[in-house]
């Protein structure tokens, strides 16, 4: 398995644990809070395992972070009917922007 599939495994598991942190309402539901500690183990498991595999620890942290904060925003706009302005969307164009940034200074 390529580490960028891996990866893109470690972000998903973040993000479906996240979504479920806030869907645990501060871990009263039994179903949710299950799904945030499962979600965020297989995050850090596949994390760990991409980076054994050589991916760049700057690297693999920035796709991750930025992958993940970007995908949660979606979720919250669409699934939970969370606010968004320009100004968010902003933001979250510049931590894509920097990853794109770091992704292409780690290459040379």
């Amino acid at each position: 398995m390529s580490a960028y599939l891996l990866l893109a495994l470690a972000i998903a598991a973040e993000v479906t644990g996240t979504v479920s942190l806030k869907l645990s309402e501060g871990f009263s539901k039994l179903g949710p809070s299950i799904v945030v500690v499962l979600g965020y183990g297989v995050a850090f498991v596949a994390l760990s395992v991409v980076l054994k595999m050589g991916l760049p620890i700057g690297v693999a942290y920035a796709i991750w972070a930025a992958a993940g904060v970007a995908a949660v925003a979606l979720v919250g706009v669409v699934f939970l009917h969370e606010r968004i302005n320009l100004t968010m969307v902003g933001g979250i164009a510049l931590v894509i922007g920097g990853v794109v940034l770091i992704e292409l200074g780690s290459a040379q």
